[in-house]
């Protein structure tokens, strides 16, 4: 048995309880980067330097960057599929260890956050104004949520009285061959709810409206079934890339064409921990599955915070010492 017919097997057979936009992802990782190199080699025989090999030649698939230094996140996602595969393998006897088990992987740099600062805020929500999707785009802005999340958002999840947001969805797309776009649970597989900011409340007002106006003008061709918050003027649910490449003519517009959809994200990150919000709120409502992961990727922020907050007792202190001099 070669690499590549087990892997067909591994996929087939033992995959089953893997969410179908993490077998996508498992797909295009076998794909592009393993069978290449180590599909054909016998499964029996695979040894560890050729392991390394594969490993160590991992490769941009993006156009833009082949011949950039490839993410180490990329290295690590394609050694950890191989890994289980070939743990799979050890299960079932048909090799006696694991050839992936004393890989040497690259060291992880932490990644650059770029984000909206203050006076780019405000010009950003003036650059989409009127664009027909100026409230997703908000919400995203005032809560942080993930684009699949916004973009399998329906009108049950929001409750205006209390004014909360459930996140319980995320439509993803998943390719063509009859695939297309599935709803999945949330990235951390349970629902979260987020206490909406006024603006984000207005935010989605400004939507249902602009919706009901939509669905008026077009009458019986309205096709929004599932209830989603935004859509297009026939009801159907938006695409990925529709809103993504709307959103980076923006940024272009205003002098930031390397932020990216994900980087609203992070605005609202540190708009949240600049504006005093505590830690475990922020990362509870991001969705992330502890307090250290959040503290970690806006480590910036918190200590620039604990800066200002070391001059504050100073301050303090010093206005005392006055008082009794």
């Amino acid at each position: 048995m070669t690499v590549g017919e087990w892997l067909d097997i591994w996929q087939k057979e033992y995959l089953g309880n893997t969410k179908a936009h993490t077998k996508k992802s498992y797909e295009g990782i076998i794909r592009n980067h393993i069978l290449p190199e180590i599909g054909a080699l016998k499964l029996s025989s695979l040894s560890p330097i050729q392991v390394q090999r594969l490993i160590n030649g991992v490769k941009s698939t993006k156009k833009v960057s082949k011949n950039q230094p490839v993410n180490p996140k990329t290295v690590k996602n394609v050694h950890g599929v191989l890994h289980s595969a070939l743990n799979q393998a050890v299960q079932c006897g048909y090799i006696r260890t694991n050839p992936a088990d004393r890989t040497i992987l690259p060291k992880r740099t932490k990644a650059e956050i770029h984000v909206l600062e203050d006076n780019r805020v405000i010009e950003f929500l003036e650059a989409i104004q009127g664009h027909r999707f100026e409230y997703l785009y908000q919400l995203d802005l005032f809560t942080g949520m993930r684009q699949s999340e916004l973009l399998g958002l329906q009108w049950p999840d929001i409750d205006f009285e209390h004014k909360t947001l459930q996140v319980k969805r995320q439509l993803l797309y998943l390719g063509g061959g009859g695939k297309g776009y599935q709803y999945a649970t949330p990235k951390s597989n349970k629902p979260r709810l987020i206490v909406l900011p006024d603006l984000a409340l207005q935010a989605l007002l400004q939507q249902k409206k602009r919706q009901t106006e939509m669905r008026l003008m077009v009458g019986p061709a309205w096709e929004n079934s599932d209830d989603l918050v935004f859509t297009d003027e026939l009801g159907r649910h938006l695409k990925h890339d529709v809103v993504y490449r709307n959103l980076k003519r923006i940024f272009q517009r205003m002098g930031v064409p390397d932020l990216r959809f994900h980087d609203l994200r992070h605005s609202y990150a540190v708009l949240s921990l600049q504006s005093g919000c505590d830690i475990k709120t922020v990362q509870e409502n991001l969705g992330h599955y502890a307090a250290a992961f959040t503290l970690d990727t806006y480590g910036h922020v918190t200590e620039q915070m604990r800066r200002d907050g070391a001059e504050k007792i100073n301050s303090f202190i010093e206005s005392m010492e006055k008082k009794m001099g």
